[in-house]
């Protein structure tokens, strides 16, 4: 056969670098980007900081008419939960990341927050999931082995002799659940070896992404051979060539080896809220914090110089306004995801705006993905060291979803709302003869809640409330 040049034209998707940085950006605390962007504005000098003029002061005014005008059409509409007002228009608030915020909002102070360790983080994820006692009880087995880095260490045999008190389980079933467990935040997480972490990582890519078949038989069974960078037999033995080697192998570097890394106990940091729910005109709205977020713009000064530069420095230019443009619309791109999870929040619990935890309902991730369309795993970083301002105080995004429990008449309440009603029953008990748990359960029946005393004893533990014997001795 006589070697031949072919022309082809075909579409396909990739992970490109601006939608890996906006990847990145969007899991990052409001106090790790502030360092971010400062890295970026002493890097690259496309960059500066907007600065804040005479309309930016005006701007939550006309907002806030703006809103009041479109009332009339949110009432038009229609509404699940009566009294909330739709999330302001990110495109009309882009300018500024800000939404009016509300009248009490200097009334509040700036709180650390928990660190939160990786098991932490899977254990919440499970108990969002929909699994079987069985299933459940596997999978905070196999959590509490994960290790640090996000590696399952114990074996099978192990994690069944943990288990046997409980349930007698196959092996089967452990991976079944273990592989359920892969799939939570941070991707990955759960595999027994690098290979296995790499490969579930990408998976989770499209298959048109440039370099994934060959990054994918890299993974599976030449990582030692990447190791040692032996690029002639790799093109051998993957049969591919160097251009398709280099597309793999940079795909491969943007994975995490070690995905629980990036989730630990660190030192506390100040929480800063990143939206707002507040009243307008009767009805509940979300907007972002004008503090969200610093405001970035190019530099106009260096971008006119790129025509009048010689060749090697105005390539350089021309790099560095490009990453410059890409770093300010990554930002603008977790702007709107934010403020589309906020505004989803609020519509799902305008109920606990209004009256309370005890009017928490259950809520779990995947209604807030299919809400606004985006995958679990987005919505998952979305919520994890993103912080809501409300009249009831400042909480995390996860603190609003919490499992269901059945109740009498065929609905679901939280797990959120059971914990506010045993407070509730505990605090207005007679310190001389403090409920039970056997007693707090038989209240809660009576109100509709099906739930079991052990069920109760374990709410109660995590309220941190000691047993009745104890607080009748502490009385």
């Amino acid at each position: 056969m006589k070697p031949a040049l072919q022309i082809r034209i075909n579409q396909q998707l990739a992970l490109t670098p601006q939608l890996q940085q906006a990847i990145r950006l969007l899991q990052l605390s409001s106090v790790e980007l502030e360092m971010e962007l400062r890295e970026a504005l002493e890097s690259n000098p496309l960059l500066e900081l907007a600065e804040a003029d005479g309309a930016d002061e005006a701007e939550p005014e006309a907002a806030a008419a703006s809103d009041a005008d479109h009332d009339g059409e949110a009432a038009t509409a229609g509404s699940d939960e009566p009294g909330y007002d739709e999330p302001m228009d990110f495109e009309r608030e882009r300018s500024d990341y800000g939404a009016p915020a509300p009248d009490d909002a200097d009334g509040y102070e700036a709180q650390d927050s928990e660190p939160e360790d990786l098991r932490d983080h899977l254990l919440w994820q499970l108990n969002l999931t929909s699994l079987s006692a069985r299933d459940r009880a596997i999978g905070v087995t196999i959590i509490e082995a994960i290790d640090d880095d996000g590696y399952l260490q114990e074996s099978t045999e192990t994690l069944q002799s943990s288990l046997a008190s409980l349930y007698r389980v196959a092996a089967e079933e452990i991976e079944a659940v273990r592989h359920r467990i892969q799939q939570f935040d941070p991707l990955g997480v759960g595999s027994r070896t690098l290979s296995e972490c790499l490969s579930v990582q990408l998976d989770a890519c499209a298959p048109e992404t440039p370099g994934w078949s060959v990054a994918r038989a890299l993974a599976a069974e030449h990582l030692e051979a990447l190791a040692r960078n032996d690029r002639t037999r790799l093109c051998r033995q993957l049969h591919a060539d160097a251009q398709a080697l280099d597309a793999a192998i940079a795909l491969i570097r943007s994975l995490d080896p070690k995905p629980g890394a990036q989730i630990g106990a660190g030192k506390a940091e100040y929480v800063a809220p990143d939206a707002y729910a507040f009243k307008h005109h009767g009805r509940w709205s979300v907007g972002l914090s004008p503090n969200c977020q610093p405001k970035l713009a190019i530099n106009q000064q260096y971008a006119a110089l790129i025509a009048r530069a010689r060749r090697d420095d105005a390539a350089y230019l021309r790099g560095q306004l490009q990453e410059a443009r890409w770093l300010i619309k990554s930002l603008e791109t977790r702007a709107d995801t934010v403020l589309k999870v906020a505004g989803a929040i609020v519509r799902a619990q305008s109920a606990f705006l209004e009256f309370g935890p005890e009017a928490m309902r259950p809520l779990v991730l995947r209604e807030i993905a299919e809400e606004i369309g985006m995958h679990e795993s987005t919505v998952s970083r979305v919520t994890t060291r993103k912080y809501l301002h409300t009249p009831r105080g400042t909480f995390e995004f996860k603190y609003f979803f919490s499992s269901g429990v059945a109740t009498v008449d065929g609905g679901a309440a939280s797990a959120t709302a059971i914990q506010a009603m045993i407070r509730k029953l505990i605090d207005e008990e007679n310190r001389h003869k403090p409920l039970s748990d056997q007693i707090l359960t038989a209240e809660l029946n009576k109100r509709g809640i099906e739930v079991a005393r052990r069920t109760v004893a374990k709410y109660r533990e995590a309220l941190n409330i000691p047993s009745s014997n104890e607080r009748s001795r502490l009385g």
